[in-house]
């Protein structure tokens, strides 16, 4: 009796050890994330296509380390929503957050966002640079949060004429690279990358450049001589299909027509270009240093862009648009394990998908609140079969909906927008007004949230000049 009694005990508590063993081990096996987050930054990448001009050796070979999207779309083309939808995992319909100068934090508690749930899982989560907009956190979501990236002065270089045109800042810059905040945030980046963790770690790295103003140091200037710059392809007569919701978001009277007083189109497109070199400049220091770190085989990459950017398409500039050039952006992932080298996935997703993504690659339950689809299947197999547009939400009931051939735009006052991508990639024609394409607007448009909640007041507003307001 004592015996089996004896035994019993010793098969219990050999079972809870060996139970206890196993899960140390699960949580040692955790992947690791790193998170890298970019400002402004359009389809403009090499192996995206879009713009031959483009020099991103970096992003190009992490695109090969990986699957790239080529049809990846923000929720919003605005810093502030896109920021807060992707981090809440909420769409803007649902929180309220459409545009900049709107405060997430009222409606996003500290438990929903994608950080708390790493936190919650056992991760130490360490952040820097720009993931929310404005680089604003919110205590008790991070572990560590570098924000000493500032405090060196930017000099436009003497070979500047000025800071640019209008609301349109460019210019090369006096400095070295090692000035620059984004290197700085990068640095800190590397220094976590060599340092030994005793937890599984998710590091966001917000880089923000390209964001304006288009200042670099010079030497990136000098990659795109002026004389051989291309302007991106256009049309005057643009505008002339388009309805007036989607015309007062195209504001051609401001930036465009100050654009093209000054005869300096050529010089903003090179100064965005140089910017975007030097972003990629800084991707490649980052994932250079995770190749020869310890980490290398067991850390999710994910590197998103918050919202494209036009310059001149469409007689727009900035984001703020519904059209392929605000909403387009790039989407690599890398994920050990389940997604092979060279792959390209040519179905429709939106940044909504990045939080239940990693909570699912991470075995980390996704919240309920959660309102996007993890695209885990598409990371094992990019051809895998897809039947969810791409949603991108402008201020409420603007929305706009992207399939792998059609581009859908639906205005709150009901004006509509529908372009073929297959015969025209640069959304030149518009045929929404055709009634053989009524079913294809129904089949998106099923998509669009059923509710679309009241904006959010303006609680933080900049200025310039007599009172106008500052968007950046």
């Amino acid at each position: 009796m004592h015996v089996s009694r004896y035994l019993l005990l010793l098969i219990l508590a050999t079972t809870a050890t060996s139970h206890l063993a196993a899960d140390d081990k699960s949580a040692k096996q955790k992947p690791n994330v790193l998170f890298i987050a970019i400002d402004d930054l359009n389809h403009w990448v090499g192996h995206l296509g879009r713009n031959p001009q483009t020099r991103t050796p970096y992003l190009d070979r992490m695109a090969e380390m990986g699957v790239t999207f080529t049809r990846a779309n923000c929720a919003a083309p605005v810093c502030n929503p896109s920021r807060a939808a992707l981090m809440s995992g909420m769409r803007p319909s649902t929180t309220g957050v459409y545009d900049n100068g709107q405060d997430w934090k009222p409606v996003i508690g500290k438990d929903k966002t994608l950080t708390t749930q790493f936190l919650n899982a056992g991760y130490n989560v360490f952040g820097a640079g720009k993931i929310y907009h404005s680089s604003e956190h919110r205590e008790g979501e991070w572990t560590e949060y570098f924000d000493k990236s500032g405090g060196t002065k930017l000099t436009l270089h003497p070979a500047a004429k000025d800071d640019g045109v209008g609301g349109i800042k460019f210019g090369p810059l006096a400095n070295s690279d090692e000035d620059m905040p984004d290197y700085k945030v990068v640095s800190y980046g590397l220094e976590k990358l060599q340092a030994k963790h005793d937890k599984p770690f998710f590091m966001a790295i917000g880089i923000v450049k390209p964001h304006m103003p288009f200042s670099v140091p010079k030497k990136y200037f000098e990659m795109f001589p002026l004389d051989k710059i291309e302007l991106p392809p256009t049309r005057e007569d643009d505008l002339n299909d388009v309805p007036p919701a989607g015309i007062k978001m195209a504001n051609p009277d401001g930036d465009h027509a100050q654009m093209l007083k000054s005869g300096r189109w050529k010089e903003a497109v090179q100064a965005y270009l140089a910017t975007i070199a030097f972003c990629d400049a800084q991707v490649g220091r980052l994932i250079d240093g995770l190749n020869e770190s310890a980490y290398r085989d067991n850390t999710v990459v994910v590197l998103w862009g918050d919202h494209g950017w036009h310059l001149g398409e469409k007689q727009h500039w900035r984001k703020f648009a519904l059209w392929e050039e605000a909403a387009r952006m790039p989407l690599i992932w890398i994920a050990p394990g389940v997604t092979k080298a060279g792959g390209v996935c040519e179905r429709p997703v939106d940044l909504m998908t990045l939080y239940p993504t990693l909570c699912d690659l991470a075995g980390i339950p996704t919240p309920a609140h959660v309102e996007g689809p993890s695209i885990r299947p598409l990371l094992a197999d990019p051809t895998a079969k897809w039947d969810q547009p791409a949603l991108t939400t402008f201020h409420r009931n603007n929305h706009s909906l992207r399939s792998e051939t059609w581009r859908y735009i639906h205005y709150a006052d009901g004006g509509e927008e529908l372009y073929n991508h297959d015969s025209d990639p640069y959304e030149w024609t518009n045929v929404a007004a055709d009634a053989k394409f009524a079913e294809v607007k129904a089949g998106l448009a099923k998509w669009a949230p059923k509710n679309n909640v009241a904006e959010l007041p303006r609680t933080q507003r900049t200025t310039t000049g007599a009172g106008k307001k500052k968007r950046t």
